[in-house]
C-alpha cells in the first residue's frame, strides 16, 4: 500500500508540474510579437511618436502585444517599406505614399499645392479624405492612421526671391512634387528624405521642398542658407502607418479595438507634434544664421499660377484610370475652406 501511495503521489506531482508547464507555455504563446519599421531617424519627433505608439499598445494590452521598433534604414529602405509590409518583412510600417510612384494615384491629390496652413489641419483633412473615399489602393494593407506635415517651404543654398530665380535650380523631389518643381522652372532630382542632407552638402541638389521642421529634424539647416515661404504652393505630404492585412486579421478582437482607440489619439498627437517641430525648426535655422524669406502676395500668386495646371493635369490623368480626381480635389479644398471661415 505504501508503495502504491508513493507512486500515486509522484504521479500527482508530475501531473501538476506538467499542467503548470503547459499553462506557462500557453501564456507565452499568447504574447503577440510584432515588428514596426519607420522611415524617420531615431531623433526625429515622428520616430519618437512611433516608438511611443508601440509602447502604448504594449501598455494597454497588458503586455499581450510586444513590438520591436526599427527606425530609418535599420530593417528596410524607405521606398521598400510598403512592399515590406505586404510581404511580411515588417508587420507595421510608417512611410510616405509618394515613395511608391503610381501605386497611390488617389493619394497624389492630397500632395498637390493646395495651400495648407498647418500640420494639424493637413493631418485632419488627410484622415477625413481617406475615410470619405474608402480607397481601394490602400486596402492591401490595414491603414492604422495617417498624418501629414506642415506647409512645405523651399530651402536653398542660393537666395531665391522671385520665380525667375528657380530656373535651372536642382531641387530634391519625390514622386508627387516633381511636376511642381518642373512647373516652377527647376530640375527635379528624386530621392528620399534620408538622402537629402548628403545631397545638399555635396551639391547634388541646390534646394529642397520640405516643412521647416526638417531643418532641425533632418539637420538640413546645416547645409542650406535660405528658407523661402511661398503660400501659393504650400503643399503637404501624405504619410501612412500601415499593418500587414493578414497579421491584422489574426489579432484578437479586443486587441484590435484597443489599437484603434490608440490610433485615433495618435492622429491628434501627430498633427500637433508636426506643428511644434515646425516652430523648433524655425528657431533652429535662425540660430544657424540662415535667412527666412517670405514672398509677398503678388509674387506668391505668380508661383501659384505657374503650378495651377498641375492640378488640372492630375484630374485628367487619374480620370483615365477611372478615378474621380476632381472629386478628390474638391473635397480637399472644401475641407480647407471650412478651416478658413
Amino acid at each position: 500500500m505504501g508503495i502504491k501511495r508513493g507512486c500515486l503521489q509522484l504521479f500527482l506531482i508530475f501531473s501538476i508540474c506538467l499542467f503548470c508547464g503547459s499553462s506557462s507555455c500557453t501564456k507565452t504563446a499568447e504574447i503577440i510579437e510584432l515588428s514596426y519599421t519607420n522611415h524617420f531617424p531615431p531623433t526625429h519627433i515622428q520616430s519618437k511618436l512611433g516608438e511611443a505608439w508601440c509602447e502604448e499598445v504594449e501598455k494597454r494590452t497588458d503586455g499581450r502585444v510586444k513590438i520591436t521598433y526599427y527606425p530609418v534604414q535599420t530593417l528596410l529602405e524607405p521606398d521598400k517599406i510598403y512592399y515590406g509590409i505586404l510581404n511580411g518583412i515588417t508587420d507595421i510600417g510608417q512611410c510616405v505614399f509618394g515613395y511608391n510612384r503610381g501605386v497611390f494615384p488617389a493619394m497624389e491629390a492630397f500632395s498637390l499645392p493646395h495651400g495648407f496652413a498647418s500640420a494639424p489641419e493637413a493631418t485632419r483633412v488627410l484622415n477625413e479624405f481617406h475615410k470619405n473615399f474608402k480607397l481601394k489602393e490602400t486596402s492591401r494593407g490595414k491603414i492604422l492612421y495617417l498624418h501629414a506635415h506642415g506647409p512645405a517651404m523651399l530651402h536653398s543654398k542660393k537666395k531665391i526671391e522671385k520665380l525667375e530665380d528657380m530656373r535651372g535650380v536642382k531641387v530634391r523631389s519625390y514622386g508627387f512634387n516633381a511636376a511642381m518643381v518642373k512647373a516652377l522652372g527647376g530640375i527635379p532630382v528624386s530621392m528620399s528624405m534620408a538622402e537629402v542632407y548628403e545631397a545638399l552638402s555635396k551639391g547634388v541638389v541646390d534646394a529642397t521642398f520640405s516643412p521647416i521642421e526638417a531643418l532641425k529634424g533632418w539637420k538640413q539647416a546645416e547645409v542650406v542658407d535660405y528658407s523661402i515661404e511661398i503660400e501659393g504652393v504650400a503643399y503637404s505630404t501624405a504619410m501612412y502607418i500601415m499593418m500587414n492585412r493578414h497579421k491584422w486579421n489574426s489579432l484578437p478582437q479586443d486587441i484590435k479595438e484597443t489599437i484603434e482607440e490608440i490610433n485615433q489619439e495618435w492622429i491628434t498627437k501627430t498633427g500637433e507634434a508636426w506643428k511644434s517641430s515646425d516652430e523648433e525648426g524655425r528657431e533652429y535655422t535662425i540660430a544657424q544664421n540662415n535667412k527666412i524669406i517670405k514672398l509677398d502676395k503678388e509674387e506668391s500668386d505668380r508661383w501659384a499660377k505657374a503650378v495651377y495646371p498641375i492640378i488640372a493635369d492630375y484630374v485628367a490623368n487619374v480620370k483615365k484610370k477611372g478615378l474621380p480626381g476632381q472629386d478628390y480635389v474638391d473635397f480637399i479644398q472644401a475641407s480647407l475652406k471650412k478651416d478658413n471661415k
